[in-house]
């Protein structure tokens, strides 16, 4: 399906942005659409529901150009998002962002939401339990969401480069190569909820951070939420020098799983001593998650409870 659609605005830079950079972030959601413009036309091609989709938001973002001096791409993610800054409500079953196909990311059990509602009444907030529970996913929507609404500066994800029971032995490429492994599942999430353009462009302008613990050692960092995935592989040494890198105006989330440590001596492990350590810290808040709280596969709460009925971790 083809059509046309006209610009009214006497310059059509106020709608598609300097160098095209409103109209490329609204096409970014659709990735199954043809758009090309000519001074003050728009031209569409490809399938009837997403060129009859573009029109109507588009029309909305048009609207949304009289009411204010200046678009921005904040403006298109709002127009596919359907959240309002103002109108957002914290904890409870409220929206926290959207996936990239418009998907809404709310707590989905008790704890979740209490995780969700403790980000925000403390800066430093521990998640524990088990795999399936949302931890990371939640904790990585919570930054998305503080990104986007300019409350950081930055994201900075960060897991300490354990293997998993396994020895890799040596992997190729560049530094990039040798991590990405362990740090995909962190790719995993952001990419679920940034389109791959901008999340590249977030990456390259170090806006979101991806590294092993080891490169956090004499950083301070402000103005930004730094996420310790894996905690359950760090000992008590490591996390004070994670720990202590918190600026004065920074969000760290720390997340594990004490039934799935990959160090070579379990004892080693410094996630529950810490908590312990620090839970009449007030700012510090811990959610301890459990089986009932699994969100993947009804298979993945019935794995995991047979291996706690066998003392196996």
């Amino acid at each position: 399906m083809k059509r046309t659609i006209t610009l009214q605005a006497a310059n059509p830079v106020e709608i598609l942005g300097a160098g095209n950079r409103i109209l490329d972030e609204f096409c970014s959601y659709f990735p199954g659409l043809r758009v090309t413009d000519k001074g003050n036309e728009i031209y569409l091609d490809g399938p009837e529901d997403q060129v009859e989709d573009f029109e109507r938001k588009f029309s909305k973002l048009v609207e949304l150009r009289h009411h204010k001096p200046n678009l921005t791409v904040y403006d298109v993610e709002d127009i596919f998002s359907g959240v309002n800054k103002d109108n957002l409500m914290i904890g409870g079953n409220a929206v926290i962002t959207h996936t990239t196909d418009g998907r809404p990311i709310r707590a989905r059990n008790l704890n979740q939401e209490l995780m969700v509602k403790s980000y925000f009444s403390n800066d430093l907030l521990f998640a524990v339990g088990p795999a399936g529970t949302g931890k990371t996913y939640i904790a990585i929507a919570l930054a998305v969401r503080a990104l986007k609404y300019r409350e950081i500066k930055r994201i900075i994800l960060t897991r300490p480069a354990v293997e998993a029971g396994e020895r890799l032995g040596f992997l190729p490429g560049d530094l990039k190569d040798k991590l990405d492994p362990y740090l995909q599942p962190l790719y995993d999430a952001l990419e679920d909820m940034i389109p791959t353009r901008k999340l590249q462009d977030f990456i390259a302008n170090d806006v979101i951070q991806i590294a092993p613990l080891a490169y956090m050692r004499g950083r301070t960092l402000d103005r930004a939420c730094v996420i310790l995935d894996e905690a359950q592989n760090t000992n008590m040494g490591q996390l004070k020098m994670f720990l202590t890198r918190m600026g004065t105006s920074a969000k760290f989330i720390v997340t594990g799983d004490a039934t799935q440590i990959d160090l070579p001596r379990r004892e080693d492990s410094g996630l529950l001593r810490c908590i312990k350590m620090l839970e009449d810290i007030k700012g510090v808040s811990t959610i301890n998650f459990s089986s009932a709280d699994i969100v993947r596969h009804p298979l993945v709460t019935k794995i995991v409870k047979a291996f706690e009925d066998q003392n196996l971790f």
